[in-house]
């Protein structure tokens, strides 16, 4: 059997591009199998930003540091309410009414919702029991440091198929939950 070998005209990847590919796939998988934990290669948003936006993309943060990351892809900084990515905190009551105002798509083109990027303490805080494609039966999942609201205010957003995906990050650990998963609180 022939051995294969790489290419020596095919580019290889630099260490930013193997880092963008690996928390884009971190980012799918996160979002094919709610409420489960993955990987990303860095810790906090920034890696989820430079994987996910680009000079197409709009974009909203509450986080100078980010900011500085986010000009850097080209995106074009909005405000929240026509941003297709938000990287906040979903702290605090101003961020709840910050989130109620969010692009959650149309029936027609509900993939136009915004994507919420923001921090949040896996595996601790209030039970989640989770439900919807991608999750056999049911799942469970703990997060905090959220706003008390932040629950119902999804719930407010998501009229499936409308709705808003979430990321949350926690160091280097990443879960999603997109707009088909239904979240009751335990």
């Amino acid at each position: 059997m022939p051995t294969l070998t790489a290419d020596p005209q095919l580019p290889e990847p630099d260490a930013a591009e193997a880092r963008d590919n690996a928390t884009f796939h971190a980012v799918l998988q996160a979002l094919s199998r709610p409420g489960t934990v993955h990987g990303l290669p860095g810790a906090g948003a920034c890696p989820v930003a430079q994987a996910l936006v680009d000079r197409e993309c709009r974009v909203w943060t509450d986080d100078r540091h980010l900011a500085e990351v986010l000009a850097m892809t080209g995106a074009a900084m909005v405000a929240p309410e026509l941003a297709d990515h938000l990287f906040l905190s979903l702290a605090s009551a101003e961020a709840m009414d910050r989130l109620l105002r969010v692009r959650t798509g149309s029936r027609l083109y509900p993939d136009q919702g915004a994507t919420v990027v923001a921090p949040a303490r896996i595996s601790q805080g209030p039970a989640l029991d989770l439900a919807g494609p991608g999750i056999a039966g049911a799942a469970r999942l703990c997060l905090g440091g959220l706003h008390a609201d932040i629950w119902r205010v999804r719930a407010r957003l998501n009229r499936y198929p409308q709705g808003i995906e979430m990321l949350f990050h926690d160091g280097a650990a990443l879960v999603a939950l997109p707009r088909s998963t239904t979240v009751t609180e335990v």
